[in-house]
């Protein structure tokens, strides 16, 4: 059976007083709404490049937000009674 859906995402990046950058994602899919976080830290060493924190810590977001998807997925399976999925590697390779 044929399905398609639109699931919203936004992205909030900003840096407190202190230099860290911080994300935070929001994926809404009209029925669930999951938040994922990130950070970076430029280290006192290093040339401030605002962008490569932006990435790192969008990146971290993503990250933590599929991390989330996965394991609602996970509990969603086995809410139908079917047996737990392997363990997943993060492309969504069985291992």
């Amino acid at each position: 059976m044929p399905h398609t859906s639109e699931w919203k995402v936004r992205l909030h990046l900003f840096e407190d007083d202190e230099g860290t950058t911080k994300a935070r994602l929001i994926l809404d899919t009209g029925s669930t709404e999951l938040t994922g976080h990130g950070a970076a830290r430029c280290h006192p060493a290093d040339a401030n490049v605002p962008e490569i924190g932006d990435e790192l810590a969008a990146g971290r977001a993503l990250n933590d937000l599929a991390q989330q998807l996965l394991k609602t997925a996970e509990r969603d399976i086995g809410g139908m009674g079917a047996p737990q999925p392997r363990r997943r590697q993060a492309a969504g390779r069985a291992t």
